[in-house]
């Protein structure tokens, strides 16, 4: 009865021994780093799912079960790709015991997809790597790519929505169904006095990279001139070609940006986009300087210009000093101020400025005409007056105008066209 005892004894502390054993292994065993929460602006990055509507400037965040080694939470180790174009976005990474933070630098791009990418060189501080993870979401809206400097979206207003840009002056202006729901409402100009003016507007224009966006919808019906004849719009300007202008011809055949350009020697002069029915380029007997040129039957300009709903980018690349029109996301038409002959002051284009001078016409963008109201230039022609109201004042509507002081690709113009459409 005793060797039982003495048996029990013996197997009992050596049971108890182990146990202590696993235990006291457990303590010092290094914890695996894992997620146990990740947000974006708030929503939830962790499900099956990928999400939609994150917020442009959503900021990510990440709780994990153990504390992160701070030295491991870098670019290197996490990075946010734009799917489109597989660009890098610039993050700020902060780590503070079980949680990541990680800023973007900028403002994201609206309705575009993003992957979140967390690499095995991410260590907690029992230098436990997490296993390569990844998660994908996309911004709210329609797209836009990241970097806009002012976008009016006329939702019975004519301030644009980023608040830099409010409007002076709104004269005459009514909100109305846009091109299809989604859009909301689009500004909507009488033909005969309707303006919106933003003031300081040179700063929009002058920079070496330039895309200016929109949709135009003219309206021909009654739209005519001192004699009772079809005009043209002035859809808007700055100054006019002193800035920038972009107007619709009288026969709906074609239509035009005219640009100042800085020459970077100190002045400055026009160029402008001409795009008219059966356009032409260097290839097929127009100007030296025009590299491309889509020729398009008048019967096709008009379907285009009169009575429907278009849109329309321009962008100036000052790297390649090439200018570029677009119709519905397709190139229409580009020149090249390396083409211009040789000793030109075009030649050396830097690009976009403003040239403008009082009292002949006054530093405001306006929207439904050639220039604002408190410029002199062309005060007493019936066609280039504002106080005429049968000169070029703009009838139609405008929604969604975007500028940018860079350069939009193909792919860009196209995924916002069809995103907008």
């Amino acid at each position: 009865m005793k060797m039982k005892n003495k048996y029990l004894l013996i197997i009992s502390a050596v049971v108890l021994i182990a146990v202590m054993l696993q235990a006291c292994g457990t303590d010092s065993d290094p914890v695996d780093l894992n997620i146990e929460a990740m947000t974006a602006g708030g929503i939830d990055l962790n499900s099956a799912q990928s999400p939609d509507g994150v917020p442009v400037d959503a900021t990510i965040e990440i709780t994990f079960n153990s504390n992160v080694n701070a030295a491991t939470a870098t670019s290197g180790n996490i990075s946010l790709i734009q799917d489109y174009n597989n660009q890098d976005i610039p993050l700020q990474i902060t780590a503070s015991g079980q949680t990541i933070t990680i800023a973007p630098e900028g403002d994201l791009g609206s309705g575009a997809l993003y992957q979140l990418s967390l690499g095995a060189g991410l260590l907690n501080e029992d230098d436990q790597p997490l296993a390569t993870t990844s998660r994908s979401f996309t911004t709210a809206g329609t797209f836009s790519p990241s970097g806009i400097i002012a976008h009016w979206t006329f939702e019975d207003t004519p301030d644009d929505i980023t608040g830099d840009w409010p409007a002076s002056a709104e004269v005459d202006m009514t909100y109305a169904a846009s091109r299809n729901s989604d859009a909301g409402l689009a500004a909507t100009f009488n033909g005969n006095t309707s303006i919106i003016e933003i003031p300081n507007a040179d700063q929009l224009i002058e920079t070496e990279d330039f895309t200016i966006s929109f949709w135009l919808k003219t309206e021909s019906e009654g739209h005519v001139n001192e004699t009772g004849d079809p005009t043209g719009h002035f859809v808007m300007g700055l100054g006019a070609f002193n800035g920038i202008q972009f107007e619709v011809f009288g026969g709906y055949d074609g239509a035009k940006f005219a640009n100042q350009y800085d020459f970077g020697d100190g002045t400055s002069g026009a160029e402008d986009m001409w795009f008219p029915a059966e356009a032409t380029d260097a290839n097929t007997g127009g100007w030296q300087g025009w590299d491309f040129a889509r020729s398009l039957t008048r019967d096709q300009m008009i379907d285009l210009l009169q009575d429907n709903w278009l849109h329309i980018t321009f962008t100036y690349d000052s790297a390649e000093r090439k200018a570029t029109l677009y119709y519905d996301s397709e190139m229409m038409k580009s020149f090249d101020f390396d083409l211009w002959p040789e000793g030109d002051a075009k030649r050396g284009v830097t690009g976009l400025t403003y040239a403008g001078q009082e009292p002949d016409v006054v530093n405001e963008l306006a929207f439904g005409f050639v220039q604002s109201r408190a410029g002199t230039m062309w005060d007493n022609e019936p066609w280039g007056g504002y106080d005429f109201p049968t000169a070029q004042h703009f009838k139609g509507q405008l929604d969604d105008i975007k500028i940018y002081h860079k350069v939009l690709s193909e792919t860009e113009i196209q995924l916002m066209y069809e995103s907008e459409n």
